[in-house]
């Protein structure tokens, strides 16, 4: 999956806590100072291209709306930095998250018995 610019984060994120939106409604969402008309239709336009959005025609307009979730994209976001920074080694970003100390030893023991537990499935 394609990696979106910051800007193109902040839009999808519109689209996927609002719904389907025409570009017109995206610049309410926006403060002063807003983004341009254009500015907007393009990146919006550029995101269809793209595959994370959609349309629907009404009229001369288009209504757009998210063709991917937002949890899909962050399923391929996070394989992307697993496969640049780590090598596709999963053991390899838990290796670096405790020894940062950002995950303890105690939480990856309440990981592991919530996997065989049953109550957390593991898929890729």
């Amino acid at each position: 999956m394609k990696r979106l610019t910051v800007r193109e984060e902040e839009i999808m994120g519109y689209f996927w806590t609002k719904g389907p939106l025409f570009v017109k409604q995206l610049l309410e969402f926006y403060d002063e100072p807003k983004p341009h008309f254009n500015t907007l239709s393009t990146i919006v336009r550029g995101l269809e291209e793209k595959g994370f959005l959609a349309h629907n025609t009404f009229g001369n307009t288009y209504q757009y709306y998210a063709a991917v979730t937002e949890t899909d994209y962050s399923r391929g976001t996070l394989k992307n930095v697993i496969a640049k920074y780590f090598n596709n080694s999963y053991l390899g970003v838990i290796s670096s998250l405790v020894k940062e100390e950002e995950v303890s030893v105690e939480e990856l023991k309440e990981l592991i018995e919530s996997i065989d537990n049953g109550q957390l499935t593991i898929d890729n």
